[in-house]
């Protein structure tokens, strides 16, 4: 028959072990002993039914965090997606694009954060940055102070600083736009180093006479080359109706003269100008050329041609494809949603492009055609459309098709 710890034992057997059944209860139980047998089994019941609602509790919370994640991925993407856009918007038009930035709230509409955006630079046009912050707009002014404060001019002498500036924007050409900006210069310069000058305006007149110092002694069009004597010379009087020391003046004058400012190259034709406002854009996967392997690259459509790039930061793309002459299908592969750019009736040919190799080479592309993977459905429709709409025709290479064509019939008759 067995005791009741036997049953207690067979049931919670059964309970870990749910295919081994629990021995039915014997007759001849005592009324107490039937009630403690009923108790367990309840017990069993209410346990089972807590352990399967924990399991739901996990599911959920898991299933909240999955879906936490994925949204946080589509917000970063999206987001990374609009500071880029605003990087191009700023390269073309400064306050257009700081405008973009505040309205969607990837740049608070303070001085502080936008300098803390202009001096870290990061995709900016160091032409437009000047362009900027040399404005007389009273907001951009106090913005050019607090870009300038970023700078640490401390312990530097006035040639070191003056680097260090420099190179943290292009120069404005407008006059009233660089007494503005070299006033604040030599401002936080004193305020770096008390003692140093006897006011800012002996460290502002002095700053631009080491600019013009630079430019003497390193144009190669200027014929007669500045000596230290005339540069001692030149700045006789300027402290305040003093002198300054005759070894600091030598000292600027030395670095000046063996290392010249290293100004940022006006990149204002780059290519930033040329994605602005483009047909469209987005990331896709582009199967590879030699080694068949996918790889995601932010596409941008413009100008008739097709520009991938490897981080939509980078200024130059790792690929171009001209859409003269080519064909665009739907096609079926592994990959979901895929198209491809081809030539028509030319299969074997290969497609006129070019992209830049690891080591920064330039070489012409070997595709014969284009593989590409949207991340929809409805993404690949709208890509489709789109590189339809920009693919052009050339009547020369038309013409010349068929004339190819011709002669081949030719040949076979």
């Amino acid at each position: 028959m067995g005791t009741v710890s036997e049953l207690c034992a067979s049931s919670f057997q059964a309970f870990l072990c749910p295919t081994v059944r629990p021995s039915a209860a014997p007759d001849d139980l005592t009324p107490e002993e039937k009630q403690e047998l009923e108790n367990i089994r309840r017990r069993k019941l209410e346990l089972l039914e807590d352990i399967q609602r924990l399991k739901d509790e996990i599911a959920e919370v898991t299933s909240e965090i999955e879906n936490l994640g994925s949204t946080e991925e589509r917000k970063n993407m999206q987001r990374n997606k609009q500071v880029a856009m605003g990087r191009k918007k700023f390269n073309m038009d400064p306050k257009k694009g700081i405008q973009f930035l505040i309205e969607n709230e990837l740049l608070k509409n303070t001085r502080e954060d936008i300098a803390q955006f202009l001096y870290k630079g990061e995709g900016l046009n160091k032409t437009a940055i000047g362009d900027y912050l040399g404005e007389r707009d009273e907001f951009n002014i106090l913005v050019l102070h607090a870009f300038v404060e970023l700078h640490e001019f401390t312990d530097l002498n006035l040639v070191q600083a003056l680097r260090q500036f420099l190179w943290s924007f292009r120069l404005p050409g407008e006059a009233q736009k660089i007494d503005r900006m070299m006033e604040a210069f030599a401002q936080r310069y004193c305020q770096c180093n008390p003692g140093v000058f006897q006011s800012t305006d002996t460290c502002y007149i002095l700053s631009f006479a080491i600019i013009m110092l630079n430019t003497s002694l390193h144009n190669p069009n200027v014929k007669d080359k500045p000596t230290l004597e005339r540069f001692i010379s030149m700045n006789r009087g300027i402290n305040d109706g003093g002198d300054l020391p005759d070894e600091l003046l030598r000292n600027l004058y030395d670095s000046i003269k063996n290392e010249p400012f290293k100004i940022p190259e006006d990149d204002g034709n780059d290519l930033t100008h040329t994605f602005f406002n483009p047909d469209r854009e987005g990331w896709l996967l582009k199967l590879g050329g030699r080694v068949k392997t996918w790889k995601r690259r932010w596409f941008i459509l413009t100008d008739n041609c097709l520009y991938y790039f490897e981080y939509t930061t980078d200024k130059e793309p790792r690929g171009i494809i001209p859409l003269e002459n080519l064909s665009i299908r739907e096609v079926e592969d592994k990959k979901p949603n895929c198209f491809e750019l081809f030539i028509p009736d030319n299969k074997d040919q290969v497609i006129k492009a070019c992209k830049t190799e690891a080591d920064g080479r330039v070489v012409e592309g070997n595709h014969t055609f284009y593989r590409i993977s949207a991340p929809t459905a409805e993404e690949k429709d709208e890509w489709i459309n789109s590189i339809k709409a920009a693919i052009s025709r050339d009547p020369f290479y038309e013409m010349l098709a068929a004339r190819k064509k011709k002669v081949s019939s030719m040949k076979r008759h």
